[in-house]
């Protein structure tokens, strides 16, 4: 099968926003995508399981990942945005069933304690975060692997209304 033949894995990303505006970014652990330990951050996302809605499964990837489940909806990218992964990553990331992803962005303001962010042991799942931290959402897409940037520049467009 060719490359440009491969689906799109269905995906959800999550722009948390703290009270100051600055969002939430993660120091990824390892996995196939990351190549580069330069560009290791990145927001929560994962994929959406079949028969679920981008929204819950916003709420459940961000759970997952973080152990925050305090948080209020913004809004949403009407778009889904979509990256290719390089070639070379086809076939050890998700199995070689997808040339990338297509992505549903949502936007959440975090209203609980900093307490409750557990990148170490969320919510029963294994860490995919070795830190956290608070960042300008303006500066995030230089702190991602290259072929996710394009995405991440659209989603800082559509959300930097959420920074004030």
């Amino acid at each position: 099968m060719r490359v440009e033949d491969l689906p799109y894995r269905p995906c959800v990303g999550v722009v948390l926003f703290n009270r100051d505006g600055r969002a939430f970014i993660g120091k990824r652990i390892d996995g196939p995508e990351h190549v580069d330990l330069q560009h290791s951050w990145q927001m929560p996302q994962g994929g959406i399981d079949g028969g679920e809605d981008p929204w819950p499964a916003a709420l459940r990837e961000l759970r997952e990942e973080t152990n925050i489940r305090s948080v209020e909806r913004l809004g949403e990218i009407a778009d889904w945005l979509r990256y290719d992964i390089p070639r070379q990553l086809i076939g050890q990331a998700w199995k070689g069933k997808y040339r990338g992803q297509r992505q549903k962005w949502c936007a959440m303001r975090f209203t609980g304690y900093e307490s409750e962010i557990d990148v170490e042991h969320p919510d029963g799942h294994e860490a995919e975060f070795a830190a956290w931290r608070w960042e300008e959402l303006a500066a995030v897409p230089n702190l991602i692997v290259p072929f996710k940037r394009a995405v991440y520049q659209r989603v800082v467009a559509e959300f930097a209304k959420f920074c004030r």
